[in-house]
Parts: structure tokens; sequence; C-alpha cells
């Protein structure tokens, strides 16, 4: 326990400033929600009704906070990351499954779970060669890229049609009333679950180029809760961090990979 402790201090005395200040952007945001959904109305303009639950902001909350807290750790290759990702996991399912993004929940409860345990156990085998609180990283060769890109395409187009044959449409009224923004939403959560999968396991094994996957994932995601109605601030605000998140972690990596020179 005390050795789980340290390795979390020594990960999170690394973070730059810059990170700290969208922490606590995260946090205000996150707490504006829980304050909005307490009066029933947005605390900024009061004739804009919150129907959000009680209970559901609060999960947002813990989510928020747990969330971005384990993509800081992750760009920096901190283990420790696994210790907030199974709690941002867990409570990001609840609001998936209240707001029927089925795509998505399956991919956060049948993957993402259990693969943070399983990763939690890898990353802590094969540790940095200086700082023993991160893992290594390595590179992929160009056929290896070209496979991932294939698998991502197969497992969008038949994640989508598994999705509409199964739930049909109107699955995603709850997100939208507007036909077109549906379809696009159906194609969207397929996208996220796609590459979701396959960047998963490039986290796994350690693989640099998972940023190239969680960047464009990031993206879909931050369309997906800008087009939602109604516009969630905690989410869009988190996943809007994620992205700059992964772009910072794409240049840790990178430099992890390099010097610890594993190119497998």
């Amino acid at each position: 326990m005390n050795n789980l402790l340290d390795n979390c201090k020594q990960s999170f005395k690394i973070l730059k400033w810059y990170e700290w200040i969208m922490m606590i952007i995260m946090i205000g945001v996150a707490v504006f929600s829980v304050v909005s959904a307490h009066i029933g109305h947005n605390v900024l303009i009061p004739s804009k009704l919150d129907t959000t639950p009680i209970w559901l902001a609060y999960v947002n909350f813990v989510s928020a906070i747990c969330g971005v807290a384990c993509v800081f750790l992750t760009a920096r290759r901190s283990i420790s990351n696994f210790i907030f990702a199974i709690v941002n996991t867990t409570v990001y399912i609840l609001y998936l499954w209240y707001y029927k993004i089925y795509g998505t929940l399956v991919l956060e409860t049948l993957v993402y779970f259990p693969m943070n345990i399983i990763m939690w156990i890898f990353w802590a085998r094969h540790r940095d060669i200086d700082e023993t609180f991160k893992t290594k990283s390595k590179k992929m060769t160009w056929w290896q890229n070209l496979l991932v890109v294939l698998g991502i395409v197969g497992i969008t187009v038949l994640t989508h049609f598994l999705l509409m044959d199964v739930l049909g449409l109107e699955a995603w009224g709850k997100l939208t009333e507007d036909y077109s923004t549906r379809i696009a939403l159906t194609w969207l959560d397929s996208t996220t679950f796609a590459i979701g999968i396959v960047a998963i396991f490039l986290e796994l094994f350690r693989f640099r180029e998972q940023y190239i996957w969680w960047i464009i994932t990031d993206i879909v995601a931050v369309v997906l809760y800008a087009i939602k109605v109604p516009f969630d601030i905690v989410y869009f605000t988190k996943k809007s961090i994620y992205l700059i998140v992964a772009i910072i972690g794409i240049i840790e990596w990178v430099k992890g990979a390099k010097k610890n020179i594993i190119n497998e």
C-alpha cells in the first residue's frame, strides 16, 4: 500500500502547471453541474432548466475528476493511472446506461473495465529503466499500423450494422429528435467503439501509436457531446481535455520509446 501511494505521489509531481490548470477547470465545471442539478436550473442562466438527476450529477462529478486524472497520468506513462481509470470506468458506465449510448456502454463494461485491471498488472511488469513508477513504451512497424487501420474500419462497419439491427435508430432518441443527427450518432458511437477496442490493446502492449487513435476517438467524442441534446458541459469539457492531453501523451510516449530502445 505504501509503495502504491508513493508511486501515486511521484506521478502527480511530474504534472506540468498547465495540466493542473486543466484539472482545476474540470473541477470547477463539475461543481457547477452539481449545483445546477440541485437548484434545478443553470447557475448562470436561471431561465434554463437543469433536469439532470442529482445522483447523476454526482456520478458526473466523480467521472470528471477521476477521468481527467487518469488521462494525465496515462500520458506520462504512470502506472498509477489505473487507480483512477477503474473508478472512472465504473461511474461512466452508469452515465452511458442512463443515456442509452449503447456502443460505448458495451465498450466500457466488457472491455475497458477488465482491461484496466489486466493492464495494471502488465504495465507493472515492464517498468521504465530510470523512473520505475512509469512503464516502458515501444513503437509499431508499418505493417502493424496497416492491420490496425483495417481492423478499425471492419469493426466500425460491423458494430454499426449490429447496433442498427438489434436496437434500431429509435434507440438514440434520448439524445436527439433529429433523424440525420441520429444517423451521425450511430456512426460516431460505432467508430468510438472500434477505435476504443483497438487502442486499448495498443495501450496494453505499450505501443506509442495508441495516442494517434486516442486523439481521433477524442475528436469523435467531442463532436458527440457537442451535438448531444441537452448539451452536457461536464462531459464536453472532460472530452476536450482528453483531446489536449492525448497530444501531450504522444510526445511523452515517443520519448519513452526512444529512451528504452525497445522497438519490437
